[in-house]
């Protein structure tokens, strides 16, 4: 939790999907003050258990498993690649096969 802050600094989005570790009410707060969607799950030991739009949920498990088969591929996963275009290169190569499937 210490990292988000600075992550989401200076970057306009309209909602925020994650997972239940990132239920803190200063994120929650901060989110609602930008005008931004919280699409986190409660925690099960809140007291008071808040609604999230759980459809818009389902996103985020699409694109961690998205991620999770580009991982699959060695060149991708340990970063052979020298510079910064061949390394974008490759995951446009990566990402075509898996986007046929």
């Amino acid at each position: 939790m210490k990292g988000v802050s600075p992550l989401i600094r200076g970057i306009s989005f309209g909602a925020l999907l994650a997972d239940k570790a990132f239920d803190a009410n200063w994120l929650l707060e901060e989110l609602d003050a930008r005008g931004a969607t919280a699409v986190v799950p409660p925690k099960t030991n809140r007291r008071h258990q808040r609604d999230y739009d759980a459809d818009a949920y389902t996103w985020r498990h699409l694109v961690e498993n998205y991620f999770a088969k580009i991982k699959k591929f060695r060149g991708i996963a340990t970063r052979y690649d020298q510079t910064d275009c061949s390394y974008a290169a490759n995951w446009n190569l990566v990402a075509a096969p898996i986007a046929s499937r």
